[in-house]
């Protein structure tokens, strides 16, 4: 099926941002993940280029507003080139090919009489582009959405009859309970309209940098308002409006603009939107208004995000908060990143940006499970079958534990499919979870011992299918990564590998494996500096900071902390779950036990433990505890021990440290 992915067309008033670098990889994550069901998905991105507020940039840069757009798309395009962004077509409002389009729409809801000419009135941001009436703004004056100043505008316009769409709009949205997702944005958006659409102004007259209405209408004055034109990009990027006023030939001399010279609209057929929550009733109320009278599709989807903060403040370039995405690059793997952004926060919340996290996550789930499950596999393959896993896997081997891993494959479509992306890494994560906890289980070195060659090998290939699957399921996430596993293990990554390991939960029957490097070294200090500008905002937002930073300095003066650490100084520190296989005293001590601990890696830990005197050897076979597990290595009453149990003693004894909830053996504590 041919189907049309868009990110929102980006605003040139600013470089990009960590906000516009989420949705930019979240549509590049759902394009991949179509591709591999077998879909043919044209990614649209771009920018939007017109309208005042990027005029007055232009005039306070002193240079042509073209030059100054012209430098900005630029630096746009180039972001997502170095995220490897596999985008089809980078959209500029300032084509000519979008121009055409929006003077086609504009005159044939003229002609069908759903714009009309008529006078505004109202108070209006420039930096949102929105108009606001006396009682929404703040204070009279500030703008809700940014807190900036508002104008007063009043002049002639054309206005768009919103208002005769509010019926068609909520029956759309009732027959189409998916259109917008999470399902809870829908709601909001139903609420809205159904409070009584007003008709939309489309057209200003107080600047010049846009696109004139059509000349039929001879009003050179007015000026196409920044959302009818913005929006109507979806549709020009695939050749809209390419028949009017001999376009193809115009367009055949402007090969820079990348001209889209025979129509793709068949794509639009098949439509998704992502955009931020904060252009939600854009792309939900007027858009679908808009192509209902172009007698247009209506889309399937519209993916509607959160804001991301820093330090809980929402990251705009209107608040002047930014985090540079390229500087996060070039810290840190690209793939670690778009791992952390999806798994971080559930689709539609808003979520904070923490480097520290973002550490976390690579030393953490990243390089615990699925970088060690790799290293282990590669190991034991090449210690005892030099790499060579061929004919060792027959369809009735672990019957039981390939319906499990079945059921989650499943699970994880039907997860993607509503756009739940951190779900589906949870899913995903159930799977390395079951193949790490099986090789403790299976032990295959103990295999190997008992000379079972041919066990070993089966169950080696049962990990490497696991991997396999795993593989084709984060390629969408992590694409360099998993490009790297599939050399590892010598597979595909294609629709008919996915169509056949996932959709068909098929296995393979041989692998040959090769060395890779380690997948997630583990990063001992932040990276980067993260440069955050200062936020200029109205009173009210200065006045809470000042309140919280005097609460938060009462709050320490009034503590007395001994023995003070650093939150680093703590997250060098590494707890682990760990299980305990087997314990037995200490032959000529009374205090020590001898423990084989497992924590999720190639062999049990050996750890000597003074609780002796609390503890029988028998009552901690199976127990869950927390193990102090990059302790340096020590030698008590001649037995090396690779770690610490975490206890409590007082008045009344010693307790181990225990989990309430049985976890995953090598889950690192935080």
């Amino acid at each position: 099926m041919k189907r049309l992915l868009t990110t929102p067309i980006y605003y040139v008033n600013d470089i990009a941002h960590i906000g516009h670098a989420y949705t930019t990889i979240i549509a590049d994550v759902v394009k991949k993940y179509w591709i591999l069901k077998g879909d043919d998905v044209f990614l649209l991105t771009g920018t939007d280029e017109h309208g005042q507020k990027i005029e007055e940039a232009a005039k306070k840069h002193g240079i042509q507003t073209i030059e100054y757009t012209n430098s900005i798309s630029q630096k746009f395009r180039s972001v997502w080139d170095a995220f490897d962004i596999d985008y089809d077509k980078f959209i500029r409002t300032t084509y000519l090919e979008h121009i055409l389009g929006v003077q086609k729409a504009f005159e044939i809801m003229y002609d069908k009489g759903d714009i009309y000419k008529g006078e505004y009135e109202g108070q209006y941001c420039v930096s949102c582009e929105s108009f606001f009436t006396q009682t929404q703004v703040l204070e009279g004056v500030y703008c809700p959405d940014c807190g900036k100043e508002t104008r007063i505008v009043k002049e002639e316009s054309y206005f768009f009859r919103l208002s005769q769409y509010q019926e068609k709009l909520l029956e759309w949205y009732k027959n189409n309970p998916n259109c917008i997702l999470p399902a809870h944005k829908r709601n909001e958006v139903i609420k809205f309209v159904e409070g009584n659409l007003q008709d939309l102004s489309i057209t200003r007259t107080s600047f010049e940098w846009g696109i004139k209405v059509p000349f039929k209408l001879k009003d050179e004055s007015h000026i196409v308002y920044v959302w009818l034109d913005a929006l109507m990009n979806y549709a020009n990027a695939l050749g809209y409006g390419l028949d009017y006023n001999n376009a193809k030939q115009q367009l055949k001399h402007k090969p820079e603009q990348n001209p889209t010279l025979e129509s793709k609209m068949e794509y639009f057929e098949h439509t998704t939107h992502i955009v931020g929550k904060d252009i939600l009733r854009f792309h939900a109320i007027y858009w679908p208004a808009f192509l209902m009278s172009l007698g247009l599709p209506l889309p399937e989807h519209i993916f509607v995000h959160g804001w991301w903060t820093i330090d809980g403040v929402k990251m705009s370039k209107s608040l002047g908060n930014v985090i540079n995405p390229l500087e996060i690059k070039e810290a840190y793997s690209i793939d670690i990143l778009r791992y952390f952004l999806l798994k971080e926060v559930p689709f539609g919340q808003d979520g904070d940006f923490s480097e520290r996290a973002l550490i976390n996550r690579n030393n953490g789930e990243l390089s615990n499970d699925l970088g060690n499950l790799v290293n282990r596999l590669i190991g034991m393959s090449e210690k005892y079958f030099n790499f060579d896993l061929h004919e060792s896997f027959t369809i009735n081997h672990y019957q039981v534990e390939r319906e499990k891993i079945d059921s989650l494959c499943h699970e994880c479509l039907a997860f993607m499919d509503s756009m739940q992306p951190n779900k589906y890494l949870e899913s995903v994560w159930e799977i390395l979870y079951l193949a790490n906890s099986l090789i403790t289980q299976v032990a295959p070195w103990e295999l190997i011992k008992r000379n079972a060659f041919e066990d070993c090998k089966a169950f080696l290939n049962l990990i490497a299918n696991i991997l396999a699957k795993v593989t084709l399921l984060l390629y969408p996430i992590m694409p360099h990564i998993c490009e790297k596993i599939a050399i590892c293990l010598g597979i595909r990554i294609n629709h008919e590998q996915f169509h056949s390991l996932i959709i068909q939960y098929a296995y393979l029957r041989g692998f040959q494996i090769t060395k890779i490097e380690a997948l997630f070294p583990k990063i001992e200090e932040p990276q980067m500096k993260l440069h955050t500008q200062k936020i200029n905002n109205h009173s009210h937002v200065n006045d809470m900071a000042k309140d919280s930073k005097t609460q938060s300095q009462e709050i320490f003066s009034s503590l007395k902390i001994e023995n003070e650490i650093t939150l680093a100084d703590f997250q060098s520190i590494e707890i682990k779950i760990g299980t305990i296989l087997e314990a037995q005293k200490l032959p000529k001590s009374n205090k020590l036990l001898k423990l084989k601990v497992d924590i999720n890696e190639e062999r049990p830990r050996q750890i000597i433990a003074g609780i002796s005197e609390f503890y029988t050897p028998e009552s901690l076979v199976g127990t869950q505890v927390f193990v102090l597990s990059n302790l340096k290595p020590a030698k008590l009453m001649g037995e090396l021990s690779e770690g610490m149990i975490l206890a409590c003693k007082d008045s009344h004894g010693l307790s181990l440290l225990r989990v309430e909830k049985e976890k995953e053996n090598g889950s690192r504590v935080s």
